[in-house]
């Protein structure tokens, strides 16, 4: 999608605040329209063609989605957009990409309570024995359940007096629904870990043979990983 097209869905939500904060000092405190009009901007054929819902496919669309987004995220606050998103294609039957969410969630100002900031640990190897080619190739999508996997380790750090604490957890995600198949937690970044995490997830399914994708940290790129991908 084009700059134009960002713009324009960007334009139409920041519009829709514009003439709703027009009503508000209209109806309710009594401004004169013709003054909060020409404050704002608007010419006022534009606010009583908004007004009488006279509104274009695409800004009709986009104000069921602002509607959509600001309930589910006052209902969880510690979704990011592409989780909110994941919410209206799954429980209210609106499919629209990634993009259009984030656009209008950057509008809106809606966005999760929780920081995540990247706590990849998984070191690459040295001297990997097992390099496989990277088949997803960026497409962090999937059409169905169990398609397509994605595993990382994640290093969590924190003090108890003056010394150091560290745990790691390991987990596989969905890329369909972004469901967790499998995680474990370990005071120790070693293979056993990840593996452990690859069987509790062939375990859960047994019947799935998704691409399984990861980082060339040293535990996915050993031959005994590899063998375990093999027989699943």
């Amino acid at each position: 999608m084009g700059r134009n097209s960002k713009e324009g869905c960007l334009g139409q939500v920041r519009q829709r605040r514009i003439y709703a904060a027009i009503r508000e000092a209209h109806t309710e405190k009594e401004y004169p329209l013709e003054l909060a009009c020409e404050l704002l901007h608007v010419a006022r054929s534009a606010y009583h063609k908004w007004a009488s819902g006279k509104l274009s496919r695409r800004a009709a669309e986009n104000e069921q989605l602002v509607e959509k987004l600001e309930q589910l995220h006052a209902e969880s606050p510690d979704k990011g957009y592409r989780r909110l998103n994941d919410n209206l294609r799954h429980d209210c039957g609106i499919h629209v990409n990634d993009k259009r969410v984030l656009r209008i969630c950057r509008a809106r100002d809606i966005r999760s309570t929780i920081k995540y900031n990247n706590h990849g640990c998984t070191r690459r190897a040295k001297t990997p024995q097992y390099l496989a080619e990277n088949l997803l190739d960026r497409q962090f999508y999937a059409a169905k359940p169990n398609e397509k996997w994605l595993t990382d380790v994640t290093e969590f750090k924190w003090f108890e007096g003056m010394k150091v604490q560290k745990l790691y957890l390991s987990a596989i995600l969905d890329l369909c629904d972004r469901r967790i198949v499998s995680y474990v937690l370990s005071e120790r970044n070693d293979n056993l870990l990840v593996f452990k995490t690859f069987d509790k997830a062939v375990k859960a399914n047994p019947d799935a043979h998704p691409l399984f994708h990861s980082d060339r940290g040293f535990q996915y790129t050993n031959r005994a990983f590899h063998h375990k991908l093999v027989q699943a």
